[in-house]
């Protein structure tokens, strides 16, 4: 090990972690493995990650927060163009952190990354003018399998970062998270 740096103080939440690689720079620019198997078992987190998505989004979209219902994911996330705010929510009932959140800053600049285990559901939004997202998982996507929580919910009170010059009124979201259910309904299904 020691290619990696994590920290799995997030809000002591058991299970989420930050992973910090080791960037080798010079006057060329910069080298950095993102993701080594080794270095991430020896980390505990040992998983299969069977999928690779990327999304890119303008200053102010918010996506989440959502979850897979049947068939959970594990994810690997990091942000390879711009920055964003991305947020985890503890869905695991049994947990004693159940419904308690974290957020973080991931962005190009910073190359940090978030674990996030199965059983949480997620989001994120945009900071910066444009940004690239990308994401490991551990299950194939389901498309109906798919679950929502209302990103502004006030029980799970999360304090997203709004991008410079935007209101909450200005935020863009999908029509499907506009309808996200309430933390209240989830727990009342």
């Amino acid at each position: 090990m020691g290619k990696i740096k994590v920290t799995d103080d997030c809000n002591g939440i058991r299970g989420l972690r930050i992973i910090e690689p080791t960037v080798f720079g010079d006057e060329r620019g910069y080298f950095v493995e993102t993701y080594n198997y080794n270095d991430f078992a020896a980390a505990g987190i040992d998983c299969k990650f069977v999928q690779d998505n990327q999304s890119a989004s303008k200053k102010g979209v918010l996506r989440g927060l959502h979850f897979q219902i049947n068939y959970p994911q594990d994810k690997l996330v990091r942000v390879i163009s711009g920055e964003v705010y991305d947020v985890a929510v503890d869905l695991r009932e049994d947990s004693p952190t159940f419904g308690r959140h974290f957020g973080v800053v991931l962005s190009a600049e910073n190359k940090k990354q978030f674990f996030i285990p199965k059983n949480f559901a997620h989001g994120f939004l945009v900071l910066s003018e444009h940004a690239e997202f990308c994401y490991k998982v551990t299950d194939f996507y389901h498309p109906n399998d798919e679950g929502g929580l209302m990103w502004n919910d006030p029980e799970l009170g999360i304090e997203w970062p709004l991008p410079d010059g935007m209101t909450a009124e200005d935020l863009i979201l999908s029509e499907k998270d506009q309808a996200n259910a309430s933390f209240a309904e989830y727990r009342n299904r």
